[in-house]
């Protein structure tokens, strides 16, 4: 099933590519605003063979997990925190829903302005995207926490640690999991982003370099170079999310077998 699936997505690739480079050939599309799969082609293989991308990569990958593992770590640690204690989640609930309907494009100049135009502003813009979708996911995981089982947990006596130990978070962790797969796209949104608006370095520094010059074809190759980059990060957080979630039954076992 899954080899008939892989060779869907490569047909479906396949005829979208070659459906482009037929139409621009043709004259049907112009090729100062598309460029060619196969100018594009050429030009990420210019990269790779000389080196020149390979620094803009770092830069970016730096960037992204930086933003990646504090905004992780900063929404799991207060969602846990508000989700457990009413009292702070009601007093803090207006002030968190009110910092997460700020457009996040507002606050990359003042990033920029603050931290400057190195690392640090890139960070500071990927931590807001993740952050939200860390704190939102394990928030509703520790809601989500079924009350028979925290209730016999307690008649056991078990103690607050406990709890948190072989309650709480077993109970979250596919939601947060679930997060994870959605926040590392955000972090290289917010590293890209950010680059793009000012840096000296980087994939979004490659793209708005190119788009400058009105040059196509780096645009093109530099967003196929980011999408790969962020294919392969998912697959890297989908492994792991499978290694340390392996006790969660698939779709299949929910039900048992028939």
């Amino acid at each position: 099933m899954r080899a008939r699936v892989r060779l869907w997505q490569a047909g479906l690739l396949f005829l979208l590519v070659a459906g482009w480079e037929v139409s621009v050939r043709a004259g049907w599309v112009d090729a100062f605003f598309f460029s060619k799969p196969s100018d594009i082609a050429a030009r990420v293989w210019e990269w790779f063979s000389t080196g020149e991308i390979y620094g803009h990569l770092w830069i970016t990958l730096w960037e992204t997990m930086l933003a990646f593992l504090i905004g992780t770590v900063l929404g799991v640690v207060l969602g846990l925190w508000l989700a457990l204690v009413p009292t702070a989640s009601a007093v803090l609930d207006p002030l968190i829903k009110a910092m997460n309907s700020i457009p996040r494009m507002i606050l990359a100049p003042i990033f920029t302005l603050w931290f400057g135009l190195g690392v640090a502003s890139k960070v500071a813009l990927g931590v807001t995207l993740v952050f939200f979708v860390a704190f939102f996911n394990t928030y509703q995981g520790i809601k989500e926490v079924n009350p028979v089982v925290l209730a016999n947990a307690r008649m056991l006596g078990a103690s607050g640690r406990q709890l948190l130990r072989h309650v709480y978070l077993p109970s979250a962790a596919s939601w947060i999991f679930s997060s994870l797969r959605t926040s590392i796209g955000f972090a290289v949104i917010g590293a890209v982003v950010g680059e793009y608006l000012g840096s000296a370095r980087g994939l979004g520094y490659l793209i708005s370099q190119a788009e400058g010059v009105f040059d196509t074809t780096g645009v093109f190759a530099g967003m196929v170079v980011l999408a790969v980059f962020v294919v392969l990060l998912d697959w890297v957080v989908s492994r792991v999310e499978a290694r340390l979630l392996v006790w969660r039954p698939t779709p299949g076992q929910e039900g048992g077998t028939l």
